[in-house]
């Protein structure tokens, strides 16, 4: 049987903040078409992970690769560039303009306005423009947000504007999308939405996906494989439901007394 390709691979990463040593020796990887869940207490270090292999806080030890390639010490604009997108555990959109220009932000890796072009508008950027807008529309139409494509963002529902998020990092193109805690703050019923969306883009697109989540609802309804961190070790990973019965596990979210309770 073939091995499944590793589209990213995390060898020994530690990184610290002054005196606080936030991943510790952590090694894990994601294979290609899998959804992998990365979950974790508040402060496990699952979102140092995610900002050490986007760029945003490079690894002190250990190395990050891409489709094997070494990213670590890469700058965003560029591991974006090489099809790694992300949304954020706090919302990253733009206050002052509509959910249509929000997720139209999400092209501009792909755009590369020169004077020629400018010059020779009605013949190269009008096309370019054309299809930045196609893939915009085509995304609004697949996440359903039709309704919404001209609204203000800063009148539109949480749960609406996560789903934005996730365009605006879809239209990228992207390879592998990165979420980050995508369903933080939303009812049941807009979690259900999100989790079909995100089984679709990875079905119908093809991608590699690593969520962050700390809905063990969430992590079991989707992922393929997953790593528990708890204090910036992993302290258990496989199958989600090998994990998370790990009496580890259930000690880090539940204490000892939910251990016993478990057992």
């Amino acid at each position: 049987m073939q091995e499944p390709e590793k589209v990213l691979e995390i060898r020994s990463v530690d990184r610290s903040f002054g005196g606080l040593r936030a991943l510790k020796e952590v090694s894990l990887h994601v294979n290609r078409g899998e959804i992998f869940g990365l979950v974790g207490p508040n402060g496990s270090g699952k979102t140092t992970i995610v900002n050490s292999v986007t760029g945003f806080y490079p690894p002190d030890k250990g190395d990050i690769l891409f489709e094997g390639r070494s990213i670590k010490g890469m700058a965003p604009h560029r591991v974006a560039r090489l099809g790694i997108a992300r949304t954020f555990q706090n919302l990253a959109l733009f206050r002052g303009m509509s959910v249509l220009d929000n997720i139209l932000v999400g092209r501009h890796i792909h755009m590369h306005p020169s004077a020629l072009a400018a010059l020779f508008y009605w013949v190269w950027a009008e096309r370019e423009e054309l299809r930045h807008r196609d893939i915009v529309e085509e995304t609004i139409d697949f996440l359903q947000l039709q309704d919404v494509r001209d609204t203000p963002i800063e009148i539109v529902p949480l749960g609406l504007q996560k789903r934005i998020e996730l365009a605006r990092a879809l239209v990228s193109e992207p390879r592998m999308l990165i979420l980050d805690e995508p369903m933080a703050g939303m009812n049941q019923e807009e979690k259900e939405y999100m989790a079909r969306f995100i089984l679709d883009a990875r079905e119908e697109r093809g991608l590699t996906v690593l969520l962050i989540e700390h809905h063990m609802d969430v992590v079991s309804a989707l992922c393929d494989r997953m790593t528990v961190l708890s204090y910036g070790e992993q302290i258990a990973g496989g199958k989600p439901a090998e994990a998370l019965s790990n009496p580890r596990v259930i000690e880090a979210y539940l204490g000892t007394k939910g251990r016993e309770h478990a057992a």
